[in-house]
């Protein structure tokens, strides 16, 4: 027989057989007859290339193309165009991404075999939990939280605005972070700056790629994130015509092809502006309370579906409800009740087979949430469980009877009101306390975001046995209100038999 050839993964067995049987082989006298070069029997190992291809094997004959070494020059200009700034902004946020990102929990329990038999209680930790947090230690660090916002357009983006860092006075004063809850990263997926503090944000409705801020200057400012710039694209003048005081209050309302910015500042101005235009207002106003003075507008909120009536707390205590259009445009309506300027307001936003639009909330510094309705001038429930200022409160954009409120001691608290409406249904603590300014519920109603007074933003999961309503929450919370309308009604009988059986001194 010839030569054999066995060829395994390019390695080449070869056997030497020149007509000697596998007996010969064996035989130890065979062995000692045979020659030298026939002496090792075992294979012969040797190392083979794979097959190339013509096409491979002409271009390694190619010669290599001499590459062009950049003068510090031409690298420079590169560098500073505006094609490659867009090219690596975006690529080092999806190698971010990708290099943030961890291994999913192994252990999640789809089947829920580990709760059968336990009652809800057991469950407490798990009706508000928290899932992460946002906090960049170049822009977030020493400065207070002074508003959010989740954006429509993409649900996963969460825009915050911070005050001024006093322990970094050559810093801009003004700073806008937008993070990304999508994705682990630690880092902002876009930094804003402006000159000025920024006292409230917002995402621009019906526009994904700006982002609106005011300041405390009074300036209304707008960012760009297709821009390679960290500062405003357009801005308001500083004139009379426009704000001159601090801006709290900023909300684009309106549909997609009607659709205006809405501001209003601490001395009582709103003003309606064009996005595509900031350097006047379309119309502005005075909000003032039978023409005596200008209200310190704090916060507003617009009634539910409505882009003309909306309500504002103010630093005097009172509540106040106001048109921007008609013959009734200003003020209208006075709510007397809280004992310390006005922190947050919310109308119940909840769509449903009830509608409970006239209800709103408030929050006060005198440690209390009121419960109202625009009809009705006096609070229909006082909620007074906290120990601090009361911060900010919003009710929960799926469930019509549960509501989120922060406070001074760093409490995130979650009320359910069809279950009590004297102690909250769950607690979330910030870490050492650190005082809660801003919370902003995701559109899911399944996570709520809770800003503090160091910059850090946690984000917390929220039970699905209690963001989500049961059928009957709608008819249960009706109900819910009839009965504290009823003990409204009783205390202020008993205010008015106290009252009369006061004797004056003589």
């Amino acid at each position: 027989m010839g030569t054999a050839f066995e060829i395994i993964n390019h390695l080449v067995l070869v056997y030497d057989d020149n007509g000697h049987t596998d007996d010969d082989t064996d035989s130890v006298e065979a062995s000692s007859e045979t020659t030298p070069a026939h002496q090792h029997k075992m294979p012969h190992v040797e190392m083979v290339q794979p097959a190339k291809t013509q096409q491979e094997i002409e271009q390694e004959s190619k010669v290599e193309k001499w590459i062009k070494e950049l003068s510090d020059d031409e690298r420079k200009q590169i560098l500073s165009s505006e094609d490659f700034q867009n090219f690596f902004n975006r690529s080092s946020r999806l190698v971010e991404r990708v290099l943030a990102e961890n291994e999913t929990d192994m252990y999640i329990d789809y089947v829920g075999s580990d709760k059968e038999g336990k009652d809800d209680d057991q469950f407490a930790g798990d009706r508000l939990k928290l899932n992460r947090y946002f906090f960049d230690e170049r822009w977030s660090k020493h400065r207070t939280i002074t508003s959010l916002d989740w954006s429509t357009q993409h649900p996963e983006l969460l825009v915050a605005s911070y005050n001024a860092n006093e322990e970094s006075p050559h810093d801009p004063d003004g700073v806008v972070l937008v993070w990304n809850s999508k994705f682990k990263k630690d880092t902002p997926e876009f930094t804003f700056h402006c000159q000025s503090a920024v006292m409230s944000s917002c995402f621009a409705n019906f526009h994904p790629n700006l982002v609106v801020g005011g300041t405390y200057s009074g300036q209304i400012v707008l960012w760009d994130n297709r821009v390679n710039k960290r500062t405003p694209v357009q801005r308001t003048p500083l004139t009379a015509a426009a704000h001159t005081h601090p801006v709290y209050c900023i909300k684009v309302v309106g549909t997609q092809n009607a659709h205006n910015l809405i501001s209003v500042s601490t001395d009582g101005k709103i003003c309606c502006w064009s996005l595509d235009m900031l350097s006047q207002p379309q119309d502005s106003m005075e909000l003032q309370h039978r023409q005596s003075k200008a209200v310190a507008v704090t916060c507003f909120s617009f009634l539910a579906g409505d882009v003309n009536n909306f309500v504002v707390g103010s630093e005097d205590c009172t509540v106040y409800t106001a048109s921007r259009h008609g013959s009734k445009a200003g003020i209208t309506e006075s709510f007397e009740g809280h004992q310390g300027p006005v922190t947050g307001i919310d109308c119940h936003n909840v769509p449903g087979q009830i509608d409970f639009s006239p209800y709103f909330l408030t929050s006060s510094f005198d440690w209390t949430i009121k419960l109202w309705s625009n009809r009705d001038s006096k609070y229909i429930h006082s909620f007074e469980d906290n120990s601090d200022y009361v911060y900010d409160v919003q009710w929960s954009p799926i469930h019509p009877a549960m509501f989120a409120s922060v406070d001074g001691m760093g409490r995130l608290d979650l009320w359910h009101l069809n279950n009590e409406t004297e102690v909250p249904t769950a607690t979330a603590v910030s870490d050492n306390n650190v005082a809660l300014n801003r919370c902003r519920w995701h559109q899911s109603g399944h996570h709520i975001a809770a800003g503090d007074d160091n910059g850090r933003i946690n984000v917390y999961d929220v039970g699905e046995h209690i963001a989500n309503p049961k059928n009957d929450e709608w008819s249960c919370f009706r109900q819910t209100l009839q009965e504290l309308k009823s003990h409204a009604a009783e205390r202020e009988e008993d205010s008015s038999f106290m009252g009369s059986m006061t004797v004056p001194l003589r």
